[in-house]
């Protein structure tokens, strides 16, 4: 009878607990004291999911990249219903990685990847032959948080030193192909704060295909002298924010491309690098970027401040190389690409030895140094720029031209606006004599110095 009725008593607590008769504290409580396995796998989930739980090792020696990949697809499948699912990278360890894809769509409704110790890139170049676009990919996810205090290390000293050695024409003859150290794709209200970005092979963050994006707190660093290595690109991009951030690279602090729309910086510190850039557009295609505000951020020795820089033309080249040092042009065509950038203001900004302050320029060649050996020739066409404004820029030039404004005679640059400039010598007294200088660049001009002679 005792058998009967206590067989009986179970039957009804399992249909309680199927049935979610029973709270969830009852549950656990159920599971402890009849040490019920299946009961406490159905009833209990976890929100958090730590590497170490995976696998890693964390020493720096040992790759860590599968771990890292099977604890990513425990928490993007996870079921936490409202919670935020939280991948930890734990404080105190230092985690090798090949190059990984954290892919969605992911099940929870936001995701937290926690950073709190480092991250660093394999030791040389072998391990990226040559095919990988990214050491680190997001892609396809809605809701990232990365934050954690903790650091990204591209170690891209091995990748930067051919593409340091160029032939007497300007090639890189021996740079190959580069992975950008961390890359986010089709990721919507993506939140990036508080992490230190060290030594990328090329770019240290990219933004392409996103939108409502936030980038802040961040420290990103490399060598000034590093090719390539941009501190955040933004491309195809809709509605991201830069703020409180620290950046010094080989390259443009922060640069803006194509289909990119309602960009803000604010508070952003850039030195040393190229400072930041919208641009460069129009080589080979139409590109249009509108609506970008950059406020309350400071240069200090890069090589320029704040840029916007256009291809007039694209070049299509057939080259035969027939000695070491002879180039001949077999085939050349010139075609002219079209498009606009609009609606750009740059206020309170401040110089310290910046060697170009401020400059439009839409004959954007970097990779047309050639055209003294007849390689390259210019055409008409371009990106039209319109509808920018500096205001409250102040500093010190540490070259002849603190303001260029060299707009070509196709599409020209428009309704430039420049008030309350003051920008002075490097060296004070002793320094070069400034000027501004413009061509075909129509506009207003309240209070700057040096003049600008082609706005009125």
């Amino acid at each position: 009878m005792k058998l009967v009725f206590g067989f009986t008593v179970l039957l009804l607590i399992g249909f309680a607990l199927g049935n979610e008769v029973f709270s969830e504290e009852t549950k656990s409580a159920f599971a402890f004291a009849f040490d019920f396995d299946f009961i406490s796998k159905q009833t209990s989930s976890s929100s958090s999911f730590n590497v170490m739980d995976y696998g890693a090792v964390g020493n720096g020696l040992v790759d860590d990249s599968q771990a890292f990949d099977e604890a990513w697809k425990a928490v993007c499948s996870a079921n936490v219903g409202e919670e935020t699912a939280t991948l930890v990278v734990p404080q105190g360890k230092t985690f090798l990685l090949d190059a990984l894809v954290f892919e969605g769509p992911c099940l929870p409704k936001t995701l937290h990847f926690q950073i709190g110790g480092s991250v660093i890139a394999p030791q040389g170049t072998s391990w990226g032959n040559g095919q990988v676009d990214a050491w680190i990919h997001f892609s396809s996810i809605e809701n990232l948080i990365l934050d954690g205090g903790g650091t990204i290390n591209g170690q891209g000293s091995s990748w930067w030193q051919p593409c340091m050695k160029t032939s007497a024409f300007g090639f890189f003859f021996d740079c190959q192909r580069r992975p950008v150290a961390l890359h986010f794709h089709n990721c919507s209200g993506l939140r990036l704060k508080g992490l230190t970005h060290l030594d990328s092979p090329m770019l240290h963050i990219s933004i392409n295909d996103c939108k409502d994006v936030v980038l802040s707190h961040l420290h990103i660093m490399a060598p000034g002298d590093s090719p390539n290595t941009d501190g955040i690109d933004i491309s195809n991009s809709i509605n991201v924010q830069i703020q409180d951030s620290t950046i010094g690279t080989g390259d443009d602090c922060v640069a803006i491309n194509g289909g990119s729309s309602f960009i803000n910086i604010i508070g952003v510190n850039c030195g040393p690098g190229h400072g930041i850039s919208i641009g460069s557009l129009g080589d080979g295609a139409f590109d249009t970027v509108e609506g970008v505000h950059v406020k309350n951020c400071n240069f200090s020795n890069t090589q320029n401040g704040v840029r916007i820089k256009t291809f007039k033309v694209r070049v299509v080249r057939i080259l035969k190389m027939v000695s070491y040092f002879r180039i001949i042009l077999m085939k050349k065509e010139i075609v002219g690409w079209f498009g606009f950038r609009q609606n750009i203001s740059f206020e309170q900004i401040l110089f310290d030895n910046v060697k170009n302050p401020i400059i439009i320029d839409q004959f954007y060649e970097e990779k047309i140094r050639y055209r003294s050996y007849g390689i390259w020739e210019k055409a008409a066409g371009g990106i039209k720029v319109s509808d920018v404004t500096y205001s409250d820029v102040r500093g010190t030039s540490a070259s002849e031209q603190a303001i260029n404004l060299d707009c070509n005679n196709g599409v020209g640059c428009s309704n430039i606006v420049m008030r309350n400039i003051d920008i002075t010598p490097s060296g004070g007294g002793g320094g070069p004599n400034i000027q501004g200088l413009c061509h075909n660049a129509h506009g207003t001009a309240f209070h700057v110095k040096p003049q600008v002679p082609c706005l009125s």
